[in-house]
């Protein structure tokens, strides 16, 4: 049943020295990825839960006492008929909570389905009711949310005390720390790898309505083992800082499960405060940092942050949203030797997919496809695979790649043909096999006709050196069709002093007339997911509502 990649691949002569080009994946349900270090790791620290406002220990807990709570949860959703093939959603900030929660639904043979913690209950009630949950788990902090986001719908509710104490519960809730006193004695059901839906992510990737990728057991393993493998966890000896929210695909894996199979010590917080991340992977000598670029641009902008000793860190991936070169370069020099590799994942490949050796890296590409995944770029218009250097959509396969999109078989055959995932992504690759992504495949900028991707500009504002974060989208215009419009949000330092026009000027050193920003507007902050991926579609959604009333 396995894909086999051919071995004439451009990659395969620039592959890590430590690693086989295919591995073996054992035929086990998801929980295995933590029930393996029962044996060998049980009484080592799992999991340090730390206050990301004061940095205080909240709890530390153990492989063997997670394993334990997992199996009670287990136990308890089977009591209340939650079986084989059904639904309980999550709206958990990261905790012990949300890691027991996704490891005791596995156990019990139902299907995860993980909701942010910071959405509201506009954004919580479609995967609600569009996965047909029977059960969400919530915190104190998401519970009016998810009470709103649940009215009407028959769905039961469990409440998690994650922070701060809970005096009361709505009547005929679960209390979830009562949920885990059930013995941990739970035989789970059979599992089939291949078939059986472990997580249903939803995604909004892409226009209209989110839609639930349907990820299998064996895809959470395989993704699992690729990832660790490619980035060479050291078994039993790594501390990973966990912010990125459990409940994105990056999250899930990069932060949990990966971390998990390699018996790591977890240190984990709610959200990311600069200086509280920069002090724990100091305190706790962390070996790996996993974030999106805004997390790195914002620990070298913040002063307390940039003081902390970041020497311990192994390799950090960033992944999400593009890396621009520059803070890739100043975050390398922050840490004092290379560290920050891009790589390049979606929900619908588990999430990750193309990485950049550690050993390798090439700045500003996205890297080469991991262990039994291949990819290539094909013609936009004829789906025909396009030689090295010329732009296309990325087409991805693998063990990893999702069964499908839930209750949406069309778009299912739209995105899937033949094995091959269609990423919606637009991307060339260069002679050796290293992938670049270009920008999405629906974000490019009409502008009289020439195509501009916002990443090509993106990356030159970023190198002036008073920009922090930017986003560059298309505005419309009745000549033009499209602008050219640049965000920008300054240094503390830049503030007052740079112009519009001094960025304008500084992008026609770099860029062909068309590209060039005309409308410039900075703003203190930039819209951004809780993953830290600045949100375009906000500001092009602004820009086409102030469009249509006439401003």
């Amino acid at each position: 049943m396995n894909y086999r990649v051919p071995e004439n691949r451009p990659w395969f002569r620039y592959w890590p020295e430590h690693l086989p080009h295919g591995l073996q994946y054992p035929d086990v349900p998801a929980w295995w990825i933590m029930e393996r270090n029962m044996d060998s790791f049980s009484q080592k620290e799992a999991v340090v839960f730390i206050d990301y406002e004061s940095m205080e220990e909240i709890v530390r807990i153990s492989y063997q006492e997670l394993w334990n709570s997992a199996l009670s949860l287990a136990r308890a959703l089977s009591r209340m008929g939650i079986s084989k093939g059904k639904k309980v959603a999550t709206v958990l900030p990261n905790s012990p909570a949300q890691i027991i929660c996704y490891y005791g639904i596995w156990l019990s043979g139902a299907t995860v389905v993980p909701i942010n913690a910071f959405y509201k209950a506009s954004e919580i009630r479609h995967p609600l009711r569009d996965s047909g949950a029977e059960l969400v788990i919530c915190s104190e902090g998401t519970l009016q949310e998810v009470l709103k986001a649940k009215e009407g719908l028959d769905i039961g509710l469990a409440v998690a005390t994650v922070r701060r104490t809970l005096e009361g519960i709505p009547e005929g809730a679960f209390r979830f720390e009562e949920m885990l006193k059930e013995p941990p004695d739970f035989s789970p059901p059979t599992i089939d790898p291949y078939s059986d839906v472990a997580v249903v992510l939803y995604t909004g990737g892409t226009t209209g309505e989110p839609k639930g990728a349907m990820l299998t057991h064996r895809n959470i393993v395989c993704n699992t083992m690729q990832f660790a493998e490619w980035y060479a966890f050291q078994r039993g000896d790594e501390r990973c800082v966990c912010v990125i929210p459990m409940s994105h695909s990056g999250g899930m894996s990069g932060v949990m499960n990966v971390p998990i199979y390699s018996a790591a010590t977890l240190l984990v917080m709610q959200r990311a405060n600069p200086p509280v991340v920069g002090r724990v992977v100091e305190k706790y000598r962390a070996t790996r940092l996993f974030g999106v670029a805004t997390l790195y641009a914002a620990l070298m902008n913040d002063e307390e942050a940039r003081r902390c000793d970041y020497s311990s860190l192994r390799a950090c991936r960033t992944g999400a949203a593009p890396l621009p070169v520059q803070i890739k370069m100043a975050f390398d020099e922050l840490v004092g030797h290379e560290v920050l590799i891009e790589a390049y994942g979606i929900t619908e490949t588990s999430p990750l997919a193309v990485a950049n050796p550690i050993q390798r890296a090439k700045a500003g590409s996205i890297g080469i496809p991991l262990p039994d995944t291949d990819a290539k770029v094909v013609d936009i218009e004829t789906g025909k695979e396009v030689p090295a250097g010329q732009e296309g959509e990325l087409w991805i396969r693998g063990p990893q790649v999702m069964k499908g999109y839930l209750n949406r078989p069309d778009a299912t055959r739209e995105s899937i043909v033949d094995g091959w995932f269609r990423s919606g992504d637009v991307a060339r690759m260069d002679e050796e096999g290293y992938f670049y992504i270009v920008d999405r495949l629906k974000d490019f900028i009409n502008a009289s006709g020439f195509k501009v991707w916002p990443r090509e500009v993106e990356e030159v504002i970023y190198k002036h050196p008073g920009v922090k974060l930017c986003a560059v989208v298309g505005v419309p215009d009745p000549y033009r069709g499209e602008n050219v419009k640049a965000f920008i949000a300054l240094k503390d330092e830049a503030k007052g002093r740079v112009t519009e026009e001094e960025i304008i000027r500084h992008c026609r050193q770099y860029l062909t007339g068309y590209k060039v920003p005309r409308i410039v507007e900075f703003r203190d902050e930039l819209p951004v997911t809780p993953a830290g991926k600045i949100l375009r579609r906000v500001l092009r959604e602004e820009e086409r509502r102030k469009a249509e009333q006439g401003a």
